[in-house]
């Protein structure tokens, strides 16, 4: 811990005097983790989920060794377009938790702040732009973005264009799930393709998307066959595989890669052994740096993360062949898109699929979406007998912390939930 302490210090440090040797920093101490990962990774973890690791590192240098191949994406951008126009995901949630893990956000978001940023803005999203505005992150070929589920997006991206001077696109996802909206948002997807075409060179096939459609449809049927597989299952974790899983499967979706590690996966699950511990469902982010949840969920025999809201956040039925169709579908009826009561409803399908035995609701500072849904979601989950914790936090910038609370919370939820099941457990 000392030393990722004092690797984040220089970094800040040098972001204020020459972000470019701050951004080489940067990119050595990423490059030596994923030869960690590679060649020493955490045995306790199931081999594909080491796999994972290695993946998602090598997704986060990518813009840092080659950024004029990489486009700047929102989460939930449909990427297998950008993927067949050569086009690498940069993206700003993930890249964040990165620069968090690497104890160097503080100095961004206070960047952001003082330039007029609001501190109630997500801190992923100010942790990016504070990055991008001292220049240690580097310019990106395009934007591509939508206004899902995150009113930030609207701001962040706009500045990033204004502050590369690079194009952008914006897919505009109205909140109502109907036919109209999905072919409105398939023909921005259209006009998505004549745009990256130009911005690239390079001729995106209708063949070539296609498959990558295929693929996205296998390796999601294949994850839900993964979650459910799980159930009975003891998989301990730690805190940043569920989010690996949850950034993948939007960002790589369509990719080679992410159908070898479920495919990988399927082959673990099968191997591991019956359950043991709690399985807890997490909806929303996960504060991956919080000692007390670390000390709650990570590698616990009695508890463990049984699945992250992130991973699954729309149904696979769609029709990979109309691949403009199948993009828009997905977003226009995706699970965190409408009213709260759509994303409840889905959590609770979710959870019951790996057979939780409670669930967490993660109240990240700053997302309206999750809190103002929060009496609901316990009262909607409760009703289906799977206990609920809310639990406040930030997913990103520790100062919003709270850990003598988070601990003590999180601690007496789990210990209910042993209580529960020496009383004979819930109704089925």
């Amino acid at each position: 811990m000392q030393i990722i302490e004092t690797y984040g210090k220089y970094i800040e440090k040098w972001a204020n005097t020459n972000p470019d040797r701050a951004r080489v920093l940067l990119k050595l101490g990423w490059e030596a983790q994923n030869l960690k990962y590679k060649f020493t990774p955490d045995k306790r973890l199931l081999p594909a989920d080491r796999y994972l690791a290695h993946l998602m590192m090598n997704t986060m240098l990518m813009p840092l060794k080659n950024p004029q191949e990489c486009a700047i994406v929102s989460i939930f951008t449909p990427c297998e377009i950008l993927h067949e126009a050569g086009l690498h995901p940069y993206n700003v949630e993930a890249f964040s938790c990165y620069l968090s893990a690497s104890n160097a956000e503080r100095a961004f978001l206070q960047q952001a702040e003082n330039t007029g940023i609001s501190e109630t803005l997500c801190s992923y999203h100010k942790t990016f732009l504070g990055a991008a505005q001292k220049k240690i992150l580097p310019k990106p070929k395009c934007i591509v973005y939508t206004n899902l589920t995150c009113d930030a997006n609207l701001l962040t991206f706009k500045t990033l264009a204004k502050l590369y001077d690079v194009p952008a696109f914006a897919i505009d996802v109205p909140m109502q799930q109907n036919e109209d909206n999905v072919k409105y948002v398939a023909d921005q997807i259209r006009d998505l393709k004549v745009f990256l075409e130009k911005c690239t060179g390079k001729t995106i096939t209708e063949d070539g998307l296609k498959e990558r459609m295929r693929r996205s449809k296998r390796t999601m049927d294949k994850f839900i066959e993964c979650q459910k597989k799980s159930a009975d299952k003891d998989i301990k974790t730690d805190l940043v595989t569920p989010l690996f899983a949850g950034m993948t499967n939007n960002i790589l979706l369509g990719t080679k890669e992410e159908e070898k590690y479920v495919d990988q996966l399927l082959k673990d699950i099968e191997k591991a052994p019956e359950k043991k511990g709690k399985k807890i469902y997490w909806m929303h982010t996960i504060p991956f740096w919080s000692g007390a949840v670390q000390e709650a969920l990570a590698f616990n025999e009695n508890a463990q993360i049984a699945g992250c809201e992130l991973s699954r956040t729309f149904e696979p039925d769609f029709d990979p062949e109309d691949p403009y169709d199948a993009m828009a579908r997905r977003m226009v009826y995706h699970g965190l898109n409408g009213s709260a009561v759509r994303r409840i409803e889905a959590g609770i399908r979710h959870a019951k699929d790996v057979k939780a035995d409670g669930a967490v609701w993660f109240g990240h500072w700053g997302c309206k979406h999750t809190l103002g849904a929060a009496q609901l979601a316990k009262k909607k989950f409760e009703e289906a007998r799977i206990p609920m914790l809310l639990l406040d936090g930030d997913g990103c910038d520790r100062s919003h912390g709270g850990e003598g609370q988070t601990s003590t919370r999180l601690g007496a939820f789990l210990e209910m939930l042993g209580a529960e099941e020496m009383e004979g457990g819930q109704d089925e």
